[in-house]
């Protein structure tokens, strides 16, 4: 009774999910294997360029960059904002999650302040004396990343300073008391105990950047071309609905990998973890 009770109350979000989620995505999948032309037709078209085939690698490298610099700057704030007084964690937390309040147009047209020609790095480079003229930042893969980093870490953040304040302060001083040392206590002790956190931010800011639209066209323009600024492309300008329909399908299929890659890591490192 109980189960049939939950399996009722939870009817009505599954249908909305099913209706909003998994129908389109089923339809859009599908339309890709129906083109006339063969059922994989249109993937043999895609990876058949070196043109996109240069643009899911180049999508695969920010995506990658950009998870793996906010986990480490992630990591580190979320420890310091964690072993922090109470009286200032929540002062700390806002102050770290505070551009989560900002659009992200917003946020990456400041990147555009901060690295165009006559922007403030080149402005206080030129002005210093080390470089002669301003460099060309914008519009390069590093300037896509770096925007990447700013708009994820906080979230990445928020997800580490819960498992991080949930480490038992005697966990630690135990491990400390046996002679352990900082090294060794955080690889033996506050890393495995993080793992869960660390594979779920991961996810949320590999997904974000992989299908990342604004901050990569803003920034890094046709010069940069991501998977998320092809899809827009092929699907607003040339009206090419079934290669629109193809770079969504791998879009999926890259983030459907990387869930279950990282959930199988995350058991590896963490048998606790789920």
């Amino acid at each position: 009774m109980k189960r049939l009770a939950g399996w009722t109350m939870s009817a009505p979000a599954t249908l909305l999910v099913a209706l909003c989620l998994i129908v389109p995505v089923t339809a859009t999948i599908a339309a890709t294997f129906v083109t006339g032309q063969g059922p994989f037709a249109a993937y043999a078209a895609f990876f058949g360029s070196g043109f996109r085939r240069a643009v899911l690698i180049r999508t695969l490298e920010i995506a990658g960059a950009t998870t793996i610099l906010s986990l480490l700057i992630g990591f580190l704030t979320a420890y310091v904002v964690s072993r922090a007084p109470p009286r200032w964690r929540s002062i700390l937390i806002i102050m770290a999650v505070f551009p989560l309040l900002t659009g992200v147009v917003v946020r990456s047209f400041a990147w555009l302040i901060i690295l165009g020609r006559n922007g403030i790095v080149n402005n206080t480079l030129v002005g210093l004396g080390i470089t002669a003229e301003p460099l060309p930042m914008i519009y390069t893969q590093g300037s896509v990343i770096v925007a990447m980093v700013y708009l994820f870490v906080p979230l990445m953040v928020l997800t580490l300073v819960g498992v991080l304040e949930n480490i038992p302060d005697d966990v630690i001083q135990a491990a400390q008391s046996l002679g352990a040392g900082p090294f060794a206590t955080f690889r033996e002790v506050i890393f495995p105990l993080a793992v869960p956190g660390l594979i779920v931010g991961a996810v949320l800011v590999f997904t974000g950047s992989f299908t990342s639209y604004a901050t990569p066209q803003l920034l890094g323009g046709e010069r940069q071309m991501v998977m998320g600024t092809l899809l827009h492309q092929r699907a607003m300008v040339a009206f090419d609905w079934p290669g629109a329909a193809t770079i969504s399908a791998i879009m999926v299929a890259v983030t459907l990998a990387v869930v279950l890659g990282m959930t199988r890591v995350a058991k590896r490192l963490n048998p606790m973890a789920t």
